[in-house]
Order: structure tokens, then C-alpha cells, then sequence
């Protein structure tokens, strides 16, 4: 029988069960070959990231310390302010962290399995649809997707969210099969809720497809669609509110404080700082969009490019194609199915980060790699498949030249690195993409080779990438993938806290680069910075601090005695000096500085206890922030401190003892 491009009856997908023998035999192989190489790039010298973002690493230390920090998310032991996120992605490291101990490789391999299993989980969804290669395929791009690479080698909550949703997606694409089970469609549901916990309502993006999908395609009659769905939304609330509802009705009183909120509500955060406010920049405490890129041409820009771009091209192009190929299969069709899901969550969660006018960092673009790999595996095989057609062998070839040509372009933005890899990835690229236009007639040796030469030439950008992002290490808030010099052009050196420069008085409200007390400097040591870390120039907002030895010595002195051996403003600056001494370090402000906790008269109580021994003067974000937004409080705390207490500089930063009364 003949096939032809629109003939979607023909050839009929291979079979979810593969054959005993040789071939089953090889497709293990390969299998357990895809999940050790991610496991190898993900986890080789694992530890030179130290604690990575130090923001999360303190908050892991608390939680290994204490069950209350773990619960909430606390930023300390201690229990003042908990990060700005609900701490879902901060338990798996908090029980790795009890098993094993604190230090970087307990909390960042969990980290590195969450990409493994986010990598076997996307192979599985795109078997069931196209087969054991195109799974292959599949699982192949995620991983070597830099900023894949990245996350799943950090403490950020995006790589246990991108693992939740790609599970959330397998659900949904079973849930659809006939003759499958009720729980498939409740079970995606429970996944996109612990999404939530995760990253609030980032997880929510995937939803619009998830649900065209099934109720479009699943093999259950209309009635059954619908209550099917009405039970998944619950089983998401359920998931998610449950800790919503918790901390609501906790007392304030014997909670920390929630972080990122200007009330002291989760409800906040989840629905404005890490809601809406992300798409309308209405984010109250917050410090705006910090990009000035907002449009279409934002995922291919000089910060999120080399992060995300090089297969979005291609992607796009296999995925509206599929679609129109298979335009008239029954409503049930798999294939059509799978490439509606991947190309809707693609698709949205790409329009939400082009346009959003909010917080939005460039490592977000990892939420859009499993949407990218699993349309590019299914789409490629059922181009492949067609390749007697020669419109199937255009799109395959014309998808090659433009992925081919982006790469071109985001390697010449780091042109001083592999300066070879360009036009090796053009001759190769453009050569096989012209042999792709006659793969139906060569000998079907040949033509594997010339799709061997083409898979190798559309992930040699994007592999590259992902391998320079392993070999580099990487901490600080906004950490950017690929080799030194990419992406975000933001110094990455850890501030120390031993040879500060630039204003040294009380609060050091001064312009972001400007005041360094605490060492929230701009670099390693003498206020210069370095680019591969990724670290920003804003010191203790997105770098941490390294305390000196005096300094260290100082603050563990009598620690036993004090509920909170010092405390600073900013998440950033106390997580340094917490991190460094093991104890509990007070974050005034929480990590922007711009929270209401403590108050002024909180923390004037807190200090008549004796509960704080030392105050750090530290830059206040408010001067960064250029606007009203968000409270004073920390302000008004440094001013009141350096009035009333008698400063001292140990290795070259200010503190005030606080233990020994007011001055006069």
C-alpha cells in the first residue's frame, strides 16, 4: 500500500509493547544508556556549585534542623520568615538532607534525579505515541536543553516543578487511551497541585492544554469527559490546598512570617507576588520586570536564547504540521492527541513569558523543554515515517535549515568560545538538510545515515550548551546556562564579606553597587566581579556573602545563648552568614528587603529579650527597588540600630553588638 502525507491510517503507530528479541534487547540498551548519560551530565563534579543559590540552600539548612522551618519553608530555625515560594521542592532536599546530612551534594542530587526521572517519564509519554526512538529522541533533547542542564544541577524549585508537570502530561495522555483507568485524569490533577507547592501558579500554564486534549480526544463519551475533568480540578485543589488551608489557619502568632507577602498571607503570595503580579508587574514588594524585552522575540533574546531557543523553531514547525497532517484522523487519534498537548503547553507557557511584565528570569524557559523534546520526537517520527512524500521530507528539512540558522546565531553571541563549532553546525546542518529532501530514495542504509547526520547537527548547539553549563559552576539568584560570557551579563563572583568597599554607614541604602557593607559588594573580595558564576552585580539581593574567619568567630560565640545570632536585611546577606556559622541568621525584610517583618517595634522587643546578639549592616533593596513599593520596615530597623548602638568593623564589615544596651 502506498502512503501518502495525509494518509493517517498509514503506517500504523508500533505497538506499546515492543517485540522479544534482539530489538527489545537494543531499545533496553538505549534506554539505559539515555538515562545514565543525563544522570552523568546532571550529576558529574555535582559538588563545585557549592550551595548554589544560598537563598534555598539556607532554607534547606533549616529544615534539616528544625520540623516547623521544613513545614513552612522557613529561612532559618529559628522560624522568622520563610522563603517567598510554598516549600514543596525544598522537602524533597530537607529529607535528603536528614538521611544524609547537610551539605551541596545531599541537597542537589535530589535535584539531579528529579531531571533523570523528568527525562525516563517524557521518554515513556512519547513511546506510547510514536514509538522506542522517537522516545529516545524525545528524552535526548530535554536533556541536553541548557537550561535543563542548569536547573537540574540547582537548588531552584524549577526542576521539581518541570518533573511534576511532565508526569502531569503522561497522566493526561493515558487518561485519553482507550480502555483506560478513571485515576489517570485525577492522578495529572494531584500532579499539577504538588506543582503548585512547588511553584504556585507557574504550574497552572500546562492546564488550557491538558484540558482541550482530553476532552477532545479521551475514548469515554461526553458525559464522562466532563465528570472525569470536574473530579481532576478537585483532585488539584485537594492537592494544593491542603497547604494553603493549613497555613491560613495556623496562628500567625506561632508561624514564621510568609515571605513575599506584604499581609502575612499565603493567599497573597500564591494569587499576587507569585500570581498576576507576574504577568502585570503590579507586584507590591516586588522589584518589577527587570528585563526591558517584553514581545515575541523575548524567548530568542540575549538572556533567554541560549537558554531555550534552539529547537523552539523546529518544534513549532513539527508541531503545526503534525496537526495539519492529521487534520482528518478519528477524534480519538493518539498522535494528534500528544501533539495537541505538548504544542498547547509550549505555546502558552511561551506567550505568558514573552509578554509577562513581571519577576520573570531567563532560567524560567526550563517549564517549555519537555513541551519542545516530546513535539520534536513525535513530530520528527511521523515526518520520518512519510519521507516517500516529499511536502514530509520539506518540513523535516526546512525545520533543520532554521534550527540550523538560530544556532548559527546564538553561538556568534559567544563567538570567542569553540569558535569551530558554527561552521561545522552550518556545513553540517545545511548539508543534511538537503539530503533529508531525497531520504525517500536512498538506500535505507544511507538514509539513517543522513538522519544521524541531521539529529547530531540540530543538537550539537543546544549539547554544547548543556555541556559548558555542567562544567561550569553556578550560584546566586539568576543563574544563566551555557559557557562563561552567556546569556545574562551578570558578574558571578560570591561576594566576601572581608574587603567590602563603598559606603559603610548605618543601613547602606545607597544605589545597588554602591553600598557593600556586609559584603554584598559587587565581586569576589575586592568589589570586582566575575562572569561564570552567576551571580548579579546587586550584591546581597541576588549573591550571597562570605563572612571572614573574625567575622564567622564572632557570630558562633555564645551562639546557645541567642534565639538568632545575628540578623541583616535581605534573604541573601543573612543565608551568607547563616550557611557559614550553621546557626540561625534573622533575614530582615525577607529577600527583597521590602517585607513588613520583623516591624520596628517587633524587632525592638526581639532585641530587649536578647533574643538577636548582632545586627549587619547590609544594603536595603529599597534603593535598587527606585519606588515605594513594599514596606519600610528594614529601613526604619537600620536607621534605629545605628542610632542607638555603638558600631564596629570586623574584617572590614559594620556590626552592632546588640547585647549590650543602647548607646547613652
Amino acid at each position: 500500500m502506498t502512503t501518502t502525507l495525509l494518509d493517517v491510517r498509514a503506517p500504523a503507530p508500533p505497538s506499546p509493547v515492543p517485540s522479544i528479541g534482539r530489538s527489545q534487547r537494543w531499545q533496553r540498551l538505549s534506554l539505559v544508556l539515555l538515562l545514565a548519560a543525563t544522570a552523568l551530565l546532571y550529576m558529574w563534579d555535582l559538588g563545585a556549585s557549592g550551595w548554589a543559590n544560598d537563598f534555598y540552600a539556607a532554607a534547606v539548612q533549616a529544615g534539616s534542623q528544625s520540623w516547623q522551618a521544613m513545614l513552612f519553608g522557613s529561612s532559618d530555625a529559628a522560624n522568622a520568615i520563610t522563603v517567598d515560594k510554598t516549600p514543596a521542592a525544598l522537602w524533597v532536599m530537607d529529607i535528603s538532607a536528614r538521611l544524609f546530612g547537610f551539605n551541596s551534594w545531599s541537597m542537589l542530587v535530589p535535584q539531579a534525579l528529579e531531571g533523570v526521572a523528568a527525562v525516563g517519564v517524557l521518554y515513556a509519554a512519547v513511546r506510547r505515541v510514536a514509538g522506542h526512538w522517537p522516545g529516545i529522541l524525545g528524552g535526548a533533547v530535554l536533556a541536553l536543553t541548557p537550561a535543563a542542564a542548569l536547573m537540574f544541577r540547582f537548588n531552584n524549585p524549577d526542576s521539581l516543578l518541570v518533573l511534576l508537570l511532565t508526569v502531569a502530561a503522561y497522566c493526561v495522555l493515558r487518561a485519553i487511551e482507550k480502555d483506560s483507568g478513571a485515576w489517570w485524569l485525577p492522578l495529572a490533577g494531584v500532579a499539577v497541585g504538588f506543582g503548585f507547592l512547588a511553584k504556585m501558579m507557574q504550574a497552572f500554564l500546562v492546564l488550557p492544554a491538558f484540558a482541550v486534549v482530553f476532552l477532545l480526544a479521551a475514548h469515554v463519551p461526553l458525559r464522562t469527559r466532563i465528570i472525569r475533568s470536574v473530579v481532576a480540578v478537585l483532585a488539584m485543589v485537594v492537592s494544593a490546598g491542603w497547604y494553603l488551608a493549613l497555613v491560613a489557619l495556623w496562628p500567625a502568632s506561632s508561624r514564621p512570617y510568609i515571605g513575599g507577602s506584604q499581609h502575612n498571607s499565603i493567599l497573597e503570595l500564591a494569587l499576587g507576588y507569585n500570581g498576576f503580579g507576574r504577568l502585570t508587574g503590579n507586584e507590591t514588594g516586588g522589584l518589577g520586570n527587570l528585563n526591558s524585552d517584553v514581545g515575541w522575540a523575548r524567548l530568542f533574546g540575549s538572556e533567554m536564547g541560549g537558554q531555550i531557543a534552539w529547537l523552539l523553531p523546529a518544534a513549532l514547525i513539527l508541531g503545526v504540521a503534525g496537526l495539519w497532517i492529521t487534520r482528518r484522523a478519528p477524534r480519538t487519534d493518539r498522535t494528534r492527541a500528544a501533539l495537541l498537548l505538548w504544542l498547547g503547553w509550549l505555546i502558552v507557557t511561551g506567550v505568558v513569558f514573552s509578554f509577562a511584565n513581571g519577576i520573570l528570569h531567563p532560567y524560567y524557559t526550563v517549564a517549555l523543554a519537555p513541551a519542545i523534546a516530546a513535539t520534536i520526537g513525535i513530530g520528527a517520527a511521523l515526518f520520518w515515517r512519510r519521507r516517500n512524500d516529499i511536502r514530509a521530507t520539506a518540513v523535516l528539512s526546512g525545520a533543520l535549515v532554521v534550527t540550523t540558522l538560530l544556532a548559527c546565531v546564538l553561538l556568534s553571541r559567544t563567538s570567542d568560545w569553540l569558535p569551530w563549532l558554527s561552521p561545522v553546525i552550518a556545513v553540517a546542518g545545511v548539508g543534511s538538510a538537503a539530503l533529508l529532501l531525497v531520504a525517500g530514495r536512498l538506500p535505507k542504509a544511507i538514509a539513517s545515515v543522513v538522519l544521524a547526520l541531521a539529529l547530531a547537527a540540530g543538537l550539537a548547539g543546544p549539547g554544547a550548551y548543556a555541556l559548558a553549563t555542567a562544567a561550569t559552576t553556578h550560584s546566586g539568584a539568576i543563574p544563566s546556562a551555557g559557557p562563561a560570557g552567556a546569556g545574562r551579563s551578570f558578574p558571578g563572583g560570591r561576594p566576601s564579606a572581608g574587603t567590602p568597599s563603598g559606603n559603610s554607614d548605618g543601613g547602606g541604602t545607597g544605589a545597588p553597587t554602591g553600598s557593600t557593607d556586609g559584603g554584598t559588594g559587587t565581586g569576589t573580595g575586592t568589589g570586582t566581579g566575575n562572569v561564570g558564576g552567576g551571580r548579579g552585580p546587586m550584591g546581597g539581593l541576588l549573591g550571597g556573602v562570605t563572612p571572614g574567619a573574625n567575622l564567622t568567630a564572632a557570630l558562633t560565640a555564645n551562639a546557645g545563648d541567642y534565639t538568632w545570632v545575628a540578623a541583616t536585611v535581605g534573604s541573601n546577606n543573612a543565608a551568607g552568614y547563616q550557611l557559614a556559622t550553621g546557626d540561625p541568621v534573622m533575614a530582615v525584610g525577607g529577600f527583597n528587603g521590602t517585607d513588613p517583618a520583623p516591624t520596628l517595634a517587633e524587632f525592638q522587643d526581639d532585641v530587649a529579650q536578647h533574643k538577636i546578639h548582632y545586627f549587619i549592616s547590609a544594603q536595603i533593596m529599597g534603593g535598587m527597588r527606585g519606588s515605594s513599593s513594599g514596606s519600610q520596615a528594614a529601613t526604619e530597623i537600620a536607621a534605629w540600630v545605628a542610632a542607638n548602638f555603638t558600631a564596629q568593623t570586623i574584617d572590614g564589615v559594620t556590626v552592632y553588638d546588640l547585647s549590650g544596651g543602647t548607646v547613652g
